[in-house]
């Protein structure tokens, strides 16, 4: 007569089951790497309009059975409001274009890992695979600061996929900071001597 397993063993096997799906996936993902490339690079020149407005260049698509049906990138500072990020712009057109708000046959691609509020937003969307650049370790909610896209106690979790394309997309969050830390170190250095010279007309 066999052992019966105890529920120890049993919690075991399930996580041992799911790690065993979870690489399987990854690795298949790997076999696909060129299609995801060409869907990482549509995102790409999204951020880099966003770019082109002086936003922090992020950038977001949304995949339906190899189509595109949302685009996004970010726009915080250029509309004024916390829920212009380029994955919320995205999920709002995807669903539109769907008419529905569960996007479970999507794959969502975007330059710079999520933060909670959009992982949050891809969680609820129901979105079953998140394609990502690179990293953020600051504010990052798909493993950085916290992995809001695997938790395991919410009802939904999406597979996730990252480092695509991930040298081209860190490359332009870093020069974007670089220049901006020269535009602001030029403006700085500017106003000193606006400031000198009023004050000299004063005295």
């Amino acid at each position: 007569m066999s052992r019966v397993r105890t529920e120890e063993e049993k919690a075991a096997a399930r996580a041992a089951s799911k790690e065993a799906l979870k690489r399987k996936w990854e690795l298949e993902q790997e076999e696909n790497r060129s299609a995801h490339e060409t869907y990482m690079r549509e995102a790409l020149r999204q951020a880099k309009r966003a770019a082109a407005l002086g936003e922090t260049p992020i950038g977001c698509v949304i995949v339906h059975e190899g189509k595109i049906i949302g685009r996004g990138y970010n726009r915080r500072n250029t509309d004024k409001s916390t829920l212009a990020h380029a994955e919320i712009t995205a999920i709002r057109k995807a669903c539109r274009a769907l008419g529905d708000w569960r996007l479970e046959d999507c794959a969502l691609y975007v330059t710079l890992e999520p933060c909670q509020m959009c992982a949050g937003a891809i969680v609820q969307a129901r979105i079953p695979e998140v394609f990502i650049g690179c990293m953020n370790a600051k504010a990052g909610c798909a493993g950085s600061v916290y992995n809001l896209l695997e938790e395991p106690a919410f009802n939904h979790q999406a597979k996730v996929c990252r480092g695509v394309l991930e040298e081209e997309c860190s490359r332009m969050m870093k020069v974007f900071f670089r220049d901006l830390r020269l535009r602001l170190k030029t403006s700085v250095e500017e106003a000193v001597p606006e400031k000198s010279r009023d004050k000299r007309m004063n005295e």
